[in-house]
């Protein structure tokens, strides 16, 4: 087997954080605000994703940017041909908390969200504001940091929100009102660390559908926490099995980003202390790094884990699954699962490459790398896919944060086009950033 990359550990930790780079188009059109098509419909649809509200400030990744979402929220809801917002996922975060706090803080996840909602209240109110006035749709769509935050308590914030959801917990793919050329979900269904797993820990805590992801984001945000100068634990050396078969050879790797990423986010505590608070999702107790972290008991002999044992096995299962239409091989999906390429390329390869599929525009959020990137489809017809960004404060890659989409719909003359635009708000100035169009 190759040896396993290093682009599956380094950049893992942002697609589970924080992962943007900016994007620019000499080509915009500056003459057109983001939110006026020039005449009086209202067919303008705006998709922001990756909001990242959290129910403390202290930690929250999106703190500062908070009083900035509030102000662009409220021109949406006052510019006459804005149609519908939609919030691509990761809006609600149950991930992005240090290890050992208690989520709950001995609650449920009712309460949870209510904190959320008090903590970030300037923005819930002006989402409420959106739905109650009924001129503008708005909809939400889950991501992998509110993956298991129920339809229920979305609805207890934001009372008559529209959610768009599969039947699975934890996913959906949104298609605008008369618009079935168009997807737009969060893109977590096709990474291996953030996809929701119903297979793995079931013995441990039955009904839980939290993927490994979950884990690798609460001790990150304890490093980040933390800054320990120097990490109190190391993970221990694993060596390739000397029986070499497939599921070894793929637990290995899954090994290898496990233990480059404790080194490169260490924090201040043994593996074997129980510092990981959970009573999330059928998890119930406190668990240790090594609790998930692959072991060795003889060099060269088996690898093995206690939290996600045979996942290496089950990728294909979780596929169907969370009904991902061409499978992905675990392999790519292990090696690739921190690149925003990887990402980029399903949304070519699930729908415009997919005989199955008619759609000809996707939008994703989860990568937070705001961009738009023209292809064809299996027809050779123009495709476009856009990534609507995030919002969170601080992104360690790129300066550009509180990225959003704006889709303007063809219409019926023949020269019409259905053109995507990107922009940020940053200093809370609408800047565009890239757009592109299509006819379908």
């Amino acid at each position: 087997m190759k040896n396993p990359t290093r682009i599956a550990v380094l950049s893992l930790i942002v697609l589970c954080v924080t992962l943007f780079s900016s994007c620019t188009d000499d080509a915009v059109d500056h003459t057109i605000g983001a939110f006026n098509n020039g005449g009086n419909e209202r067919n303008m649809i705006v998709v922001m994703s990756d909001l990242h509200l959290g129910a403390d400030l202290t930690y929250a990744e999106c703190s500062k940017n908070l009083g900035s979402l509030e102000k662009l929220l409220k021109q949406i809801k006052a510019a006459p041909n804005v149609k519908e917002l939609v919030i691509a996922g990761d809006m609600l975060d149950e991930w992005f908390v240090p290890a050992n706090v208690d989520t709950y803080q001995g609650k449920d996840q009712s309460d949870f969200v209510k904190r959320i909602a008090a903590t970030n209240k300037g923005v819930i109110d002006a989402f409420n504001s959106i739905i109650k006035e009924k001129k503008i749709r708005v909809t939400y769509v889950p991501g992998n940091h509110d993956l298991t935050i129920t339809a229920a308590n979305v609805e207890r914030i934001l009372p008559g929100i529209h959610q768009a959801r599969d039947n699975e917990q934890g996913l959906g793919t949104y298609s605008p009102v008369n618009i079935p050329e168009i997807a737009i979900e969060h893109g977590h269904r096709y990474n291996f660390f953030c996809a929701p797993d119903p297979v793995s820990n079931q013995n441990i805590a039955p009904g839980t559908i939290l993927p490994p992801g979950y884990f690798y984001t609460r001790i990150a945000v304890l490093h980040v926490m933390q800054e320990p100068a120097t990490p109190a634990d190391t993970p221990p050396v694993v060596t390739q099995n000397t029986l070499a078969d497939a599921s070894q050879s793929l637990m290995y790797v899954y090994w290898y980003v496990w233990s480059k990423a404790l080194a490169t986010y260490p924090i201040a505590n043994k593996f074997d202390e129980k510092i990981i608070v959970t009573n999330v999702n059928g998890f119930n107790g406190n668990y240790a790094v090594n609790d998930i972290l692959p072991y060795q008991t003889t060099p060269g002999g088996v690898i093995d884990v206690r939290f996600y044992k045979g996942i290496q096995d089950s990728w294909t299962q979780r596929q169907t699954l969370n009904h991902v239409a061409i499978p992905i091989p675990v392999s790519q999906a292990i090696a690739n699962s921190g690149q925003a390429s990887e990402s980029e390329f399903q949304a070519t390869n699930q729908y415009f490459l997919n005989p199955g599929s008619d759609k000809r525009m996707v939008i994703f959020g989860h990568t937070h790398d705001p961009k738009i990137i023209a292809s064809t489809n299996y027809k050779a017809e123009k495709c476009i896919y856009a990534n609507s960004g995030t919002w969170i404060d601080h992104n360690g890659v790129a300066p550009t944060t509180m990225s959003f989409v704006v889709i303007t719909p063809q219409n019926a003359t023949a020269s019409s086009q259905t053109y995507v635009k990107l922009y940020n708000f940053q200093n809370e100035v609408i800047t565009a950033m890239s757009q592109d169009s299509i006819r379908y």
